[in-house]
């Protein structure tokens, strides 16, 4: 296979293709600390895209608890297995070497176990593209199963009470991890389809599927490691999250002209999502530019991570880490990075502060931001060191460079007067 650079395991990989890059990427971070789990994302979505006979497991963005959760079932442990197993035959472990972190191009440091494309070569002969399975019919059956199930659950004496959970890590536990296509960098599926039916667009990195190439052979179901590619049996093609691709063109007639957030981005009430674009180096590094939200939280605050890092696909998604589940566990997921990510996230700075009070503020998309600087509110000692916070107001542009959005950090409490205090 040839070899590309993936920044995000900070080194070079096998990868069936040459390296390609668009003129921009597509990019989101999702927050999952303010996740409420109402599922009003997945249900944009699929009042949008996929409510057609043949459609009827097809949930492009979902929900699902951590840590029994999954759609379809258990297929992060499955795929982790896999590894597991090539790693195993490779006499290799699945370590990351944290000290040779390196500014842009290793921010996480180096992942020096096997991707699911190495382990792939690791067949003789080699028979897939990646590592990977298609799943059962009943797998897909239940998009929300095990919701709110929690792991380490310790009844107190009598068995009447649970334990109470305590930051930094709760014994108790579960998260809600929100999921659509991440529109990867070395997309798998596109890598394992036979027709060269799956394609990145050059102008802003969302991969399609030519409903007129495909013939249905199931490969980059099997491939993705996600599981976001979904086979149709009423039209024998296989289908997934376009990324709402007429609203980044700028073809919606709400804002016309304006690239504007997908459906599911758009409709969430817990404001945890913030989608982009992020200017693209040849090389396929990104570009800097600071002012731009998306590269703010992953590049330089170093708050968003990628899912499952060590899989290779090198994900345009990137997550917030809760505060509270074990390190550990979150680790395994989002890569060495979680600490830092969860320690600024839980004091954030000046910048920070301002930059989070985005999320949700407009349908458009911010290309860039400015900070108007507003007076101290608050001080705290959080974990020995000084804390502040200022009513900052921070500014939203939009690709013409008109203001899209302004809001305060200080968003301000409404007292319901005592006359209307039980009134509905």
């Amino acid at each position: 296979m040839p070899k590309v650079y993936n920044w995000q395991i900070g080194r070079e990989m096998s990868y069936p293709y040459e390296g390609a890059y668009p003129k921009t990427q597509w990019a989101f971070v999702f927050n999952i600390n303010r996740c409420l789990a109402c599922q009003t994302c997945s249900f944009a979505c699929k009042s949008t895209w996929t409510f057609s006979k043949g459609q009827e497991y097809m949930w492009w963005n979902n929900v699902e608890t951590k840590p029994y959760g999954g759609y379809p079932r258990s297929w992060d442990v499955k795929i982790l297995q896999f590894l597991d197993q090539a790693h195993q035959k490779a006499g290799k472990e699945a370590a990351w070497n944290t000290a040779s972190r390196n500014g842009a191009a290793k921010p996480y440091g180096t992942y020096e176990g096997l991707t699911i494309f190495e382990g792939a070569e690791l067949e003789s002969p080699q028979q897939e593209a990646a590592l990977g399975y298609e799943p059962a019919d009943d797998e897909w059956a239940a998009p929300n199963i095990y919701e709110d199930t929690a792991a380490g659950a310790v009844s107190s004496k009598g068995d009447t009470f649970m334990a109470p959970a305590t930051l930094p890590e709760h014994k108790t536990w579960f998260f809600y991890l929100q999921r659509v296509c991440n529109h990867c960098s070395y997309p798998a599926c596109l890598a394992a389809c036979p027709r060269q039916a799956i394609y990145k667009r050059p102008e802003d990195g969302i991969v399609l599927i030519d409903q007129e190439r495909c013939r249905g052979y199931r490969k980059c179901v099997a491939a993705c490691p996600y599981k976001k590619s979904m086979y149709r049996p009423t039209t024998r093609v296989s289908e997934k999250c376009v990324g709402c691709y007429p609203r980044i063109e700028g073809k919606d007639p709400l804002f016309p002209g304006q690239p504007l957030e997908t459906r599911c981005m758009a409709s969430c009430p817990g404001k945890i999502r913030i989608q982009g674009l992020v200017k693209m180096n040849a090389d396929g590094t990104w570009a800097e530019d600071p002012s731009n939200p998306i590269y703010f939280l992953v590049k330089v605050a170093k708050v968003a991570l990628p899912l499952y890092p060590q899989f290779g696909t090198e994900p345009n998604g990137y997550y917030i880490p809760p505060r509270w589940a074990p390190r550990a566990y979150l680790r395994q997921m989002f890569g060495p990075g979680v600490d830092e990510a969860i320690d600024k996230y839980a004091t954030p700075s000046r910048e920070l502060q301002a930059v989070l009070q985005l999320f949700r503020a407009t349908q458009q998309i911010i290309f860039r931001y400015q900070i108007i600087e507003g007076p101290k509110v608050f001080e705290a000692t959080v974990g020995g060191r000084k804390w502040d916070i200022y009513n900052d107001t921070v500014v939203g542009f939009g690709k013409d460079g008109r203001e899209v959005c302004r809001v305060s950090v200080d968003e301000g409490v409404q007292v319901r007067p005592q006359k209307h205090q039980n009134s509905i």
